[in-house]
């Protein structure tokens, strides 16, 4: 039997100011074709999966905190117990907006690494509004910081 133990996973804490844990999938030892999983803790008043897309069709489940979610042209606030559709390509973020860390579970399929995550870290992220579309009105800013 093979165990994924949040407890015993690293994972990795990105420029946006979160920690990515994967649960299903990257450096788990749980490994599957058709769909990744991973744990995610974004940072108070700011921490956030910035505006991205993929090939992959995606969904976050908020376990607690508020964040704001955008997903192509539309901006909703978001609570915990909810799930959020993200269709494949689709330019999507997720920004905690409240005073506690935001902790949320992603599955996206099929299997496979997606690009933000080397384009955060290298500080080569495309820029809503110049090198990608722009985010909805009044959403907060995309987090581009160089590491």
């Amino acid at each position: 039997m093979i165990i994924a133990d949040l407890a015993k996973i690293d994972g990795r804490t990105y420029p946006a100011r979160r920690r990515t844990q994967n649960v299903v999938g990257g450096a788990s030892p749980i490994q599957f074709t058709q769909f990744c999983m991973g744990y995610v803790t974004l940072e108070p008043r700011g921490g956030q999966v910035p505006w991205h897309n993929q090939e992959q069709e995606e969904v976050y489940f908020i376990v607690e905190g508020t964040g704001e979610a955008c997903v192509g042209s539309e901006r909703q606030t978001v609570r915990s117990g909810q799930a959020v559709k993200i269709p494949p390509r689709e330019f999507h973020q997720l920004t905690n907006i409240g005073e506690t860390p935001l902790t949320m579970i992603y599955v996206y399929g099929p299997a496979g690494d997606v690009a933000h995550w080397r384009q955060e870290l290298s500080g080569t992220l495309p820029q809503a509004g110049v090198d990608a579309p722009p985010l909805p009105d009044g959403a907060w800013p995309q987090c581009t910081e160089k590491p």
